[in-house]
């Protein structure tokens, strides 16, 4: 059974940035499209960023050219660094392999003053 094991989140103060990280156990990154995701107390999970195999990055309107998603396939690790935080940047962040049932456990990031 593959695994994903976010890490970075913390409590940050507006402006400041948060670089997250995920490391997978038991299934190549290489072959996959890797994503994202947040959800915030009483709101839906939506994706934040997605790169492609071939290292094609795209984002929500939201967290755009503040965020940036990389990807290193030799350590099978996904990146998400975050800059300009903003409250409502607060939320549960989720690594997640496109097109399967694998998702990381979530890492908390909250952004105040």
């Amino acid at each position: 059974q593959a695994q994903l094991v976010e890490s970075g989140g913390g409590l940050v103060q507006p402006g400041g940035s948060l670089k997250l990280s995920c490391v997978a156990s038991r299934i190549n990154f290489s072959g996959f499209t890797m994503r994202w995701y947040r959800q915030a107390p009483g709101k839906q999970r939506e994706r934040v960023a997605e790169i492609t195999v071939g290292g094609t990055a795209t984002y929500a309107e939201s967290v755009r050219g503040r965020f940036t998603i990389t990807r290193d396939d030799i350590a099978d690790a996904l990146f998400l660094q975050m800059d300009n935080l903003t409250p409502e940047d607060t939320a549960v962040y989720y690594c997640h392999v496109f097109e399967t049932e694998y998702w990381g456990q979530g890492t908390q990031v909250t952004v105040a003053s």
